[in-house]
């Protein structure tokens, strides 16, 4: 009798520990689902290297222009995307993780990595929108003959790698230099980088100066 007692008092332990086992695993599962790594939003992604390469090769070629009459105004952006939501909003929502956005569009919750340095942010004003090909050197580059609404175009551009959201001192870091003189701290980004940019000097008949193109030639050639 009492070894029956001693028995199933041990079985009831066993099942108490199994099932306080089976409990921890499912907490411990839970937990890497909710705070576990999440799919990682980008911009569209850019061509190939090789048809950057054809890309690069096509663009026109001449001495950078004089940033005389440059404005940040002359390119109008943070545009409106329908609703409340304007540029800025839109490509914070699509660049970051688990994005919570209040009624008037602007983001209050999540995360965003930064590909140029690899670093990650949880507060939106931690992150900058950077203009691939900056506007100032967009206006060196021919913009500066277009007109108003093409330069707005470029500014808010969503369909191609035009805009991504980074690191804001990283951002400014680059301020308007071209790859000849400034690329992304974080070298494994640099083949994308290139690729972005030529998509974008392409996509809108932008040149490039001599050193600019030798610079991202050197980077294609090694992706």
């Amino acid at each position: 009798m009492h070894g029956m007692r001693r028995s199933a008092l041990r079985h009831g332990l066993y099942a108490r520990r199994s099932t306080t086992l089976g409990a921890l695993l499912a907490i411990c599962a839970g937990l890497f689902l909710v705070n576990g790594p999440t799919a990682q939003a980008a911009p569209p992604t850019p061509p190939s290297a090789s048809t950057a390469r054809s890309y690069l090769g096509a663009l026109a070629v001449r001495a950078e222009g004089s940033s005389d009459g440059y404005s940040r105004d002359k390119f109008p952006h943070w545009s409106g995307q329908g609703g409340t939501c304007n540029t800025r909003e839109v490509v914070l929502k699509r660049d970051g993780s688990n994005v919570v956005q209040d009624g008037s569009c602007a983001a209050t919750s999540g995360s965003w990595y930064s590909p140029y340095d690899g670093a990650t942010w949880y507060a939106a004003s931690d992150v900058d929108i950077d203009h691939v090909v900056p506007l100032a050197e967009a206006w060196r580059s021919g913009a500066s003959s277009w007109t108003t609404a093409r330069r707005e175009a470029l500014a808010n551009d969503l369909s191609i790698a035009q805009l991504i959201a980074v690191t804001d001192n990283v951002n400014q870091a680059k301020g308007d230099k071209d790859p000849a003189e400034w690329m992304p701290p974080r070298s494994a980004y640099h083949c994308t980088y290139a690729r972005m940019w030529v998509w974008v000097k392409h996509q809108y008949g932008l040149s490039v100066d001599s050193a600019e193109k030798s610079r991202l030639g050197s980077v294609l050639s090694g992706c």
